[in-house]
């Protein structure tokens, strides 16, 4: 079985306009039956949540499908999934909880293949509480993370450890479970920022070792907001400031305010997207998820690899910094005699979506002294064969100065 992917195209109205995206890095497009949920819950009846009317149901049901859903996505208790406005807000909120007990001569230890979302909150909680950060290097060859470092930063002191498990420009996945465990044996809680990863793979919380994992449903087909998703029992132990009528049930007691519902509904409405894009015989939505997503991994590698074959084909003129051997179907690349932002603004004129910068990736950057701008294309599962020759043709004609064909209107 293989995901329809003219049936697939058909959900989602900003691909009537011909543009091919590349952004989805940054933010995937919304299918239609995202928006219909976001509108439908908006339009109501909708009340504050409670066990009366049919419009406090109807709140109700929003926050506990979306539990469920998010539960399903990533192989967690419900009752141990957080919403947030963004995976960067729900950072910095946990890092305010979490840093209450650090205490001067601490460590934390922080990786430079990291998002700044998972880099900053921690430095920043680290310096009020006088603890040290401690760094896990990239090799620059392999734009892996060198993992001697990582055992040169581990000391009994270490009380946390943040890692990604895909870089959001190069795509390189960590091993995330091989970092936890060293994190474990230290004494070191671990977060794990998976607002790339979720994209591209099915995760297991549990299975990746992660005490705390993040995500952002808009970048896997739904609307903006943040998912964080640990166990109950952890949950518990921490105190966040809340106001004082407010719940102290978990998770509840880390969602400040009333939640927005409509964005709930349209979050469990990507999850069940993504289940449906090839769920073969499964019954239940996790084993869908898992059937769905296995599909889409072979589709996006294919495209990749035809991309990495086009990108080849153009020598020395282009730079190709995605090079892990685990990495996600993500491309960060630089061009010889040209900015980046000349690359973007070329493409677009050719209906191709394909931005340029250093995407908060401050830390991956500095660390393989990457030109900022570069150029990032990364695939998402609305994505053709069509798409990827005409972001090569585009390139192509840029950087080989060939013959264009007519501007894209």
């Amino acid at each position: 079985m293989a995901i329809d992917l003219p049936a697939l195209r058909a959900q989602f109205p900003s691909l009537d306009t011909g543009l091919a995206f590349f952004d989805g890095p940054g933010g995937t497009q919304t299918p239609r039956p995202v928006a219909d949920a976001v509108a439908a819950t908006l339009t109501g009846p909708l009340s504050n949540r409670g066990a009366v009317s049919p419009s406090e149901l109807n709140a109700e049901r929003a926050v506990s499908d979306f539990r469920g859903a998010c539960a399903d996505l990533l192989n967690t208790p419900a009752n141990g999934i957080v919403h947030g406005r963004s995976a960067t807000q729900l950072t910095y909120d946990f890092s305010r909880h979490l840093a209450k007990t650090w205490r001067a001569g601490d460590e934390i230890v922080l990786s430079r293949l990291d998002h700044d979302a998972n880099v900053r909150p921690w430095i920043q909680a680290a310096e009020r509480a006088g603890a040290t950060v401690r760094w896990i290097e990239i090799d620059p060859r392999t734009t892996e993370l060198d993992l001697d470092s990582y055992e040169r930063a581990l000391s009994p002191r270490t009380r946390l450890v943040a890692v990604t498990a895909a870089s959001n420009v190069l795509g390189t996945r960590p091993p995330v479970r091989r970092i936890a465990d060293r994190a474990h044996e230290a004494g070191a809680l671990v977060y794990v920022d998976g607002v790339h990863y979720a994209a591209h793979a099915l995760v297991d919380v549990p299975a990746l070792g992660a005490d705390l994992f993040v995500c952002s449903p808009y970048k896997f087909l739904g609307p903006h907001c943040g998912v964080l998703a640990a166990a109950p029992e952890f949950l518990e132990t921490l105190r966040p400031d809340k106001l004082l009528p407010s719940t102290d049930a978990v998770p509840e007691r880390f969602e400040f305010g009333t939640l927005p519902y409509e964005v709930l509904a349209g979050a469990t409405a990507a999850v069940d997207f993504l289940a449906a894009l090839d769920p073969g015989t499964a019954t239940s939505r996790r084993e869908r998820l898992a059937h769905s997503l296995d599909s889409l991994h072979a589709h996006e590698l294919a495209l990749r690899a035809r991309m990495e074959e086009g990108l080849g084909d153009l020598g020395e003129a282009v730079t190709l910094h995605s090079r892990a051997a685990d990495r996600t179907a993500t491309l960060l690349m630089t061009l010889e005699g040209r900015d980046a932002r000349e690359a973007q603004a070329h493409l677009a004129t050719r209906g191709v979506v394909a931005p340029a910068g250093s995407f908060y990736a401050y830390e991956p950057f500095a660390a393989l002294k990457l030109d900022d701008p570069a150029l990032r294309a990364g695939l998402a599962p609305y994505n053709t064969l069509d798409d990827v020759e005409r972001f090569l043709g585009g390139l192509a004609v840029l950087l080989l100065r060939q013959r264009s064909p007519a501007v894209f209107v």
